[in-house]
């Protein structure tokens, strides 16, 4: 008999891991397995069928979630119905704690039997340490993406298992960035710039005025420039729309083949904070990361972090090898000159390369793939039958 595997995904990172959740518990269980839940595009070409469009759930901090808070809690109203009604075997979140926290806050008060499990530890290394002990009162089993991750929910009690970072199962480091060109007509000694301004239409909103003025500072020293935008679904239609002014030819990327590609052709990129970072490491790409929030959030951020770097590459190998360029930093002027020394300096662009192997060696346990080793731990965890 299958067992019923319930999972939650709210954003594109979080659909992306999902996808690969999902191919790996099929592996592991010979096919013993069903999915249901909600999840984004990947998630449904992987076999999903959401329970409704995630996309409206992309937020970010507590007060881009405050607006769109009636939405929220109707979608957590539905999906705890859907979960009462169907008793999967066991529930998997996906990162997005400003929807899956209320789940799983909701089946703990309930007295739920059913196994709840947390993919992906929040940053408490980083800010909001107690939200470690909250995890240990709703979730019974917590998989971490990095290393170092464990301890701080192991103290509360709360089982943890570091299971690897599954960017190393993207297939960022082999794409074909030549065959990218020429399929899109790019020639090859046009330098090629990835702006990557995020998944979420709060990032888009702020970073792609600013990522244009760059662009267009920089098409005065690359006259040779063209840009190329990958970007998701939750955020298309405003980067269509955004890039169809811009001062120099703008290629946008849908596709996640497509997207492995046109990391390959790149020369260098421009992107928001966030996982994408990990994407260009694995691609060997040179880059330079930016971010911009509301004024109250950044300032709850700033008055409650607890590290020097908020880019997983500079915080994993101790030092900026990523420059970070973040709510005031974020100007035109100072990306434009960033990804500039990147382009002429040789020697900058080996040393970042090599402080991307350095942190991307520390991703996986004994080199097992992450998401083989999370859907085994996840298989071990289902609600036994009476």
């Amino acid at each position: 008999m299958s067992a019923l595997i319930y999972l939650i995904a709210c954003e594109p990172s979080g659909d992306q891991l999902g996808a690969l959740l999902m191919k790996a518990l099929r592996e592991e269980s010979n096919g013993q397995v069903e999915f249901s839940g909600v999840g984004g595009p990947l998630m449904a070409e992987a076999g999903l069928q959401s329970m409704f469009d995630v996309r409206d759930l992309a937020l970010l901090g507590v007060f881009e979630v405050l607006p769109k808070a009636r939405t929220v809690f109707r979608r957590v109203k539905e999906t705890l119905v859907d979960i009462n009604a169907k008793q999967p075997d066991i529930l998997v979140t996906i990162d997005s704690w400003g929807f899956t926290g209320r789940i799983h806050q909701r089946l703990a008060k309930q007295g739920s039997s059913i196994p709840r499990v947390r993919y992906v530890a929040p940053q408490v290394w980083a800010w909001r340490p107690r939200r470690a002990k909250q995890l240990a009162l709703w979730i019974n089993h917590l998989l971490a993406l990095l290393p170092f991750e464990p301890p701080y929910f192991t103290q509360h009690g709360l089982p943890t298992t570091w299971v690897g970072h599954p960017v190393l199962e993207t297939g960022f480091s082999i794409g074909d960035g030549q065959a990218f060109r020429k399929r899109h007509g790019i020639s090859a000694d046009r330098c090629v710039i990835g702006v990557l301004p995020g998944s979420r239409r709060s990032e888009v909103t702020r970073l792609l005025p600013v990522f244009k003025e760059t662009v267009t500072r920089l098409a005065s020293r690359y006259p040779n420039l063209h840009v190329v935008m990958p970007s998701v679904d939750t955020v298309a239609h405003e980067v269509y729309i955004a890039s169809g002014n811009w001062d120099v030819p703008v290629t946008v990327v849908m596709d996640a083949a497509q997207r492995r590609e046109a990391f390959a052709a790149f020369d260098s990129a421009l992107a928001a904070s966030g996982t994408v970072s990990l994407e260009l490491a694995m691609a060997a790409v040179p880059h330079v990361i930016a971010y911009k929030v509301n004024a109250v959030s950044a300032l709850a951020f700033r008055f409650l972090t607890k590290t020097r770097f908020v880019n997983l590459i500079n915080i994993l190998v101790g030092h900026e090898a990523v420059p970070e360029r973040l709510q005031g930093k974020c100007r035109p002027e100072t990306l434009a000159d960033d990804i500039a020394l990147l382009l002429r300096d040789e020697m900058r662009r080996v040393a970042q390369r090599a402080d991307f192997a350095a942190a991307l060696s520390n991703l996986s346990p004994g080199g097992q793939r992450p998401s083989r080793r999370a859907a085994q731990v996840i298989l071990s965890l289902l609600k036994k039958p009476n």
